[in-house]
């Protein structure tokens, strides 16, 4: 395996983030702190805790879900559309480098600024709310899977646009909608029965759960079929991926 050419990439990706760091970290914090205000503080204050657990304290993994969810299809998708914008993505093609290196190196770039701006967007919300994580090896199992899942989603989507304005269809249509109705701010068991098994066909649902359950211990589907999910989830797009690379998929005109 050529490290070499996976560091650099890597590194590139990473140097970007520095380069532009009130969009990447100082971005989410504001973000975060208003969800706080309004949600924690404004309507928390008027609404009873949920199977126990204190509304401000309850919306903490969901907001960080929220969070890690865009910042991972936002990253990845922009890292791997913009050398196909500029044509560099020649130059990347016909170096020594396996798919699975180039995957690698942007893939583990964009994960990487997801979490920790998962680790930031956590440390600001115990400035308004008291936390207590039960399975800090679950919380960051949880954490570090759906960065690295929609990374590679995100990865997708970059190879599949073929325009800025469609590297923001997905995120914005698609992956914003299903978080804010995927329990992030509530429990999908205060709905209805119809409206619950609906939530249950929403992937997010998921995610949500299990990552929730490792603060609280408390989940609205089973830790092990949360974990099943996002399992599947990464072998999928994993598959999509390497069918891409295999086809030439968008990679070459």
């Amino acid at each position: 395996m050529n490290y070499y050419g996976i560091v650099a990439i890597y590194r590139f990706e990473m140097g970007r983030t520095l380069r532009t760091l009130g969009q990447s970290i100082a971005s989410p914090v504001v973000s975060t702190i208003l969800y706080f205000i309004v949600f924690g503080s404004a309507i928390g204050s008027r609404m009873q805790s949920i199977e126990g657990v204190p509304y401000g304290a309850f919306i903490v993994p969901g907001l960080i879900m929220l969070t890690v969810l865009g910042q991972s299809v936002s990253n990845a998708s922009f890292g791997i559309y913009f050398p196909r914008f500029t044509g560099t993505i020649y130059e990347i093609l016909s170096a020594p480098l396996s798919f699975i290196e180039i995957v690698i190196g942007y893939v583990g770039a964009a994960a990487s600024k997801s979490v920790i701006i998962g680790i930031i967007v956590l440390t600001t919300a115990r400035f308004f709310v008291p936390l207590h994580i039960a399975h800090p090896l679950w919380t960051a199992f949880f954490l570090i899977m759906t960065c690295v899942t929609f990374s590679l989603l995100g990865f997708i989507i970059g190879i599949w646009a073929d325009g800025f304005e469609k590297l923001q269809l997905i995120p914005l249509l698609v992956i914003t909608p299903l978080t804010f109705l995927g329990g992030s701010f509530y429990s999908i068991n205060m709905l209805p029965p119809f409206w619950h098994r609906v939530s249950l066909l929403n992937p997010v649902v998921y995610l949500v759960s299990g990552f929730r359950w490792s603060f609280y211990e408390q989940s609205d589907v089973s830790l092990i079929t949360s974990v099943i999910m996002i399992l599947t989830f990464t072998t999928i797009s994993l598959a999509v991926i390497g069918w891409i690379f295999k086809t030439g998929y968008r990679l070459r005109k």
